[in-house]
């Protein structure tokens, strides 16, 4: 009965056309190439996955002693492990996956393909300008794909054209990584720390960078901090016009001002919004950053009640970013031995400086830090609450202590912190992130006829959420890659290349 449901299951999937607007961002699979296949566990052809817990990315609770079928790089079936002995098609591969649990692959909607570099970096923090951004193109993909990364989001780019041709080779089975969304560059206005970001001229300007790089392939677009109102404005218009969408990292336009010019996401929680800062000048991103309001807007005051209100209504994402500022609290990130073993020595030494120089200051220099942390949590919990989508990403770029692909689960881990179970976690970092990406309906949870992007651990998540780190096996497309060789692949290369 299993062999029928197998061949029956395999022979229709076979016939499933790919949605038409999917290419953009997940193109048909192509085989791995020769450089790619010392990387491949699991050939892909028909998997059998035995006696193993399957925590689908809906939110529902694990379901224990399944047997997940894979057939033509989809998803042929889901049922339960009745015990038998399975007899399996010709040429299947059957795995054994007593004691591991399946997750749909992570989708990531903050991740970076760069390294900020702080030149001649001392343990006093002080550097020499400018600011450097050198692309992570050969460690970066592997690292994302290596810790369950299946799809991602550039959210910003500084080498567009390396991320577009990355997403080709990727695309072709000529390198490793994970589908890509390719944001555009920067759409920065004047005033930047970032040497390598364009400032924007004007209104007209934002609308030709948006036309210019949506013609080359870019598929999603990103404002920054010193962008005016009139260009944010100009950009969402010229994304909109050809079915893209457009995120911030905002600080010179509030998210209020955002929402109402149309945006569809806002980047780092409520961690930069600027409505409420002291002094806020129209078009004009404070010193504060942000600090203030998010400090004054505890998640029970009226302010939260109507900006929330406001998103949910004219339906703005959140991306969730929280290992990026736990770096800000002391002693509140961990050491991760795996991930410190990827950086070169000299990303190593830079964040080791940093950390110390946060962990051993007074505390009490750190405290509205620790607060503005705390009132973060509360409100992207009232803003899901609410009926809000809340995605998830990392924001991997010059700390060492947020690094592409272990930065996504430290994410997963952080939302748990904040008071989501395990398995609303693992959605919010799965299936949330696809239906903003408009693939819901291929990938993000685990279900018959969906793209085969899983992530296999060695434990239980749902119980333990730091098992989430111990991945053996990520299948993408079917493809079972080897995620243990690929973190040896970069290691210590992390800021090298």
């Amino acid at each position: 009965m299993l062999k029928q449901m197998i061949l029956g299951s395999a022979a229709a999937l076979m016939a499933v056309t790919v949605a038409s607007a999917a290419p953009q961002i997940l193109a048909p699979p192509a085989p791995p190439a020769a450089s790619v296949q010392p990387y491949v566990k699991v050939s892909g052809k028909l998997t059998i996955l035995r006696h193993v817990r399957v925590i689908d990315g809906t939110g529902a609770p694990a379901q224990e002693n399944r047997t997940v079928v894979l057939a033509g790089g989809k998803i042929a079936a889901v049922t339960e492990d009745v015990g038998a002995a399975v007899v399996a098609p010709a040429g299947a591969e059957v795995l054994d996956l007593t004691g591991r649990t399946v997750l749909p692959g992570l989708v990531g909607m903050h991740d970076h393909m760069y390294y900020i570099a702080r030149p001649n970096m001392d343990a006093a923090g002080h550097s020499e300008p400018p600011l450097m951004v050198p692309q992570m193109t050969f460690s970066s993909p592997r690292l994302y794909l290596a810790a369950g990364v299946t799809t991602m989001r550039t959210t910003g780019s500084v080498e567009p054209y390396v991320d577009l041709n990355v997403k080709s080779l990727i695309d072709a089975g000529g390198m490793i990584g994970p589908h890509m969304d390719v944001t555009g560059p920067y759409l920065e206005g004047s005033g930047s720390a970032f040497i390598q970001m364009h400032g924007l001229k004007d209104a007209a300007d934002a609308a030709r960078t948006v036309a210019y790089w949506a013609d080359m392939g870019a598929t999603s677009f990103k404002a920054y901090m010193n962008i005016t109102r009139a260009e944010l404005g100009a950009a969402i218009v010229e994304a909109h016009k050809r079915g893209l969408k457009l995120t911030g990292h905002l600080c010179s336009v509030t998210y209020p001002e955002a929402i109402a010019l149309g945006i569809d996401d806002l980047e780092h929680g409520f961690f930069v919004n600027t409505q409420l800062d002291p002094g806020k000048q129209p078009d004009v991103c404070p010193r504060t950053s942000g600090d203030p309001t998010l400090l004054a807007m505890t998640p029970d005051s009226p302010e939260a009640d109507k900006l929330i209100k406001l998103m949910v209504v004219h339906h703005v994402a959140l991306t969730s970013t929280l290992p990026v500022f736990e770096q800000r609290v002391p002693m509140h990130s961990p050491l991760n031995p795996k991930a410190m073993a990827v950086l070169t020595v000299e990303a190593r030494e830079a964040y080791l400086y940093s950390r110390n120089l946060t962990n051993q200051a007074p505390r009490e220099r750190y405290a509205d830090a620790a607060k503005a942390y705390q009132n973060d949590l509360g409100l992207e919990r009232k803003f899901v609450a609410a009926g809000g989508l809340l995605i998830a990403g990392p924001d991997p770029t010059g700390n060492g202590g947020v690094i592409p692909g272990f930065g996504d689960q430290r994410e997963i881990e952080l939302l748990v912190e904040a008071g989501f179970k395990p398995e609303e976690a693992i959605r919010i970092a799965t299936l949330n992130g696809a239906t903003y990406l408009g693939l819901a309906d291929q990938i993000g949870s685990i279900a018959p006829g969906k793209d085969a992007d899983l992530v296999v651990v060695k434990g239980d998540p749902s119980k333990t959420i730091a098992d989430i780190e111990n991945v053996e096996i990520v299948f993408k497309d079917g493809v079972g890659y080897d995620a243990p060789k690929l973190l040896e692949s970069v290691k210590g290369r992390y800021g090298q290349y």
